[in-house]
């Protein structure tokens, strides 16, 4: 499937992305952890899965669930099992790949029957993790090696680990934006609006495509958040304070998208826009820009070669706002994977998640970022390590909290029906004024918040 399968848990209709996506589930994965909660499946007690110390004592036959359809029917997965094999010639691997892999999943774990290893599911409470997945360790134990523990780690243990991180950013065509005489990265919205009004004034692109009808690129917009203010601590503000005060990353990022659609800078019929449709569109210049993620760039380098265009025109930019001179992008996790509390078999998945996040070379095959701290970067990537962008992980105490707030506020932003009806207001299709939307949004949180104790 194309981008995150967490992100559209409701919005899924038909399977109508395919599954060719190299992050099927990554930054709203993270985002919905703590999104809900499953039924009686899973003990109270929790348990531990501790790493192999020999591999030649490590056996049985384990099943990992997986959201990666693409990766199971082209044989990719069954190429890294017979690698794994190497190393643990006693463990068999079987995949169970599941298209509606939210849904199906969440069936199963009303019963103890969902794998030996399996994607942490956007529905499970982030405090009900020791109920369904043995720890993978402490968290300070862990946190020396691997990015992104936080957002697995309850009381002190670790229970998911994710093969591979994105930041977010826009895709561009480089050359269309050459064209508008746009060469540098704008530094603020304000420029950043201008070059959009340059592409238009100076090519046939269309400046800035939302994705609209798919629904789901719209969430992406809240990955602004930490990446506005470069602040590790975004998250925790989230939790503490208006996310639409002045100034805050979000009301900063969801201006900035009124200030796009309002302009005219976008598509003419929002109700018409094609996912997969838009990648090709890009890559030949008929689109300028989008707002996505580094998982992104791969699909749309492959749009390029099968339209025949230049897949070196795809480009990838940070938000447009700097701290101290510097351009910041947030670091996120795709799926955490995680053992299966229930599992016959602890030590051998847990020696399958171990070798799948260190060895595999999954991340380095995707492009993305690698999990392992130090890990190079990957090469979609070298352009904002060139440019001495701020790579920055967020501080995810607080992100069930987070959930919790914007659960009892009705507010979403980690789905899309918020920013739909911001863009039908900047397009006249909804009456009102940018002030007030963000204002009740503002106020419906800070009411939430209280209520909820955080």
């Amino acid at each position: 499937m194309n981008r995150r399968t967490t992100h559209r848990t409701t919005h899924r209709t038909n399977n109508r992305t395919n599954r060719r996506t190299t992050f099927a589930g990554t930054l709203l994965a993270a985002a919905l952890l703590a999104a809900g909660c499953t039924g009686s499946g899973g003990s109270s007690k929790g348990a531990d899965a501790k790493a192999p110390v020999d591999a030649d004592k490590v056996s049985g036959t384990i099943t990992v669930l997986t959201h990666r359809t693409d990766l199971v029917q082209d044989g990719t997965m069954k190429k890294y099992a017979a690698e794994f094999n190497k190393t643990y010639p006693k463990v068999k691997v079987e995949f169970d790949a599941l298209t509606d892999y939210e849904g199906e999943v969440k069936i199963r774990m009303n019963t103890e029957n969902y794998g030996d290893v399996l994607m942490i599911p956007a529905v499970i409470k982030k405090n009900d993790y020791p109920k369904f997945f043995a720890s993978l360790g402490t968290r300070t134990e862990r946190s020396e090696k691997y990015h992104f523990t936080d957002f697995s780690t309850v009381d002190g243990k670790v229970y998911g680990q994710s093969p591979m991180g994105a930041v977010p950013g826009f895709l561009y065509n480089k050359r269309i934006w050459k064209e508008a005489g746009v060469t540098d990265w704008p530094t603020t919205p304000a420029e950043f609006v201008a070059g959009l009004k340059a592409v238009k004034s100076k090519t046939d692109a269309v400046p800035y495509y939302t994705n609209f009808k798919d629904m789901w690129p719209l969430t992406q917009w809240t990955y602004v958040n930490g990446s506005v203010s470069c602040d590790a601590q975004a998250t925790s503000r989230l939790a503490e304070g208006d996310p639409w005060a002045e100034g805050e990353d979000l009301r900063v990022g969801d201006t900035l998208l009124h200030d796009i659609v309002r302009e005219g800078l976008i598509e003419k019929d929002p109700t018409t826009t094609n996912w997969e449709g838009s990648k090709p569109k890009l890559a030949k210049g008929d689109i300028a820009t989008m707002w996505l993620g580094s998982w992104a760039v791969t699909q749309f380098q492959a749009a390029a070669k099968q339209a025949g265009a230049n897949p070196d025109d795809i480009g990838f930019m940070p938000f447009p706002a700097q701290v101290d001179g510097k351009f910041c992008a947030t670091m996120s996790p795709d799926y955490n994977q995680a053992v299966n509390v229930n599992s016959d078999h602890k030590d051998a998945a847990r020696a399958w998640i171990d070798w799948f996040t260190d060895k595999s070379g999954y991340a380095a095959d995707n492009l993305t970022l690698s999990p392992v701290k130090g890990a190079p970067l990957p090469e979609v990537l070298k352009p904002y390590e060139d440019a001495g962008v701020k790579f920055m992980e967020l501080d995810d105490a607080k992100g069930a909290a987070v959930k919790e707030i914007d659960n009892q506020s009705e507010v979403g932003i980690y789905k899309p029906d918020y920013r739909q009806d911001l863009v039908d207001l900047a397009r006249g299709a909804r009456k009102g004024s940018l002030d007030d939307y963000l204002g009740d949004l503002g106020k419906r949180w800070t009411e939430a918040r209280k209520t909820s104790g955080s």
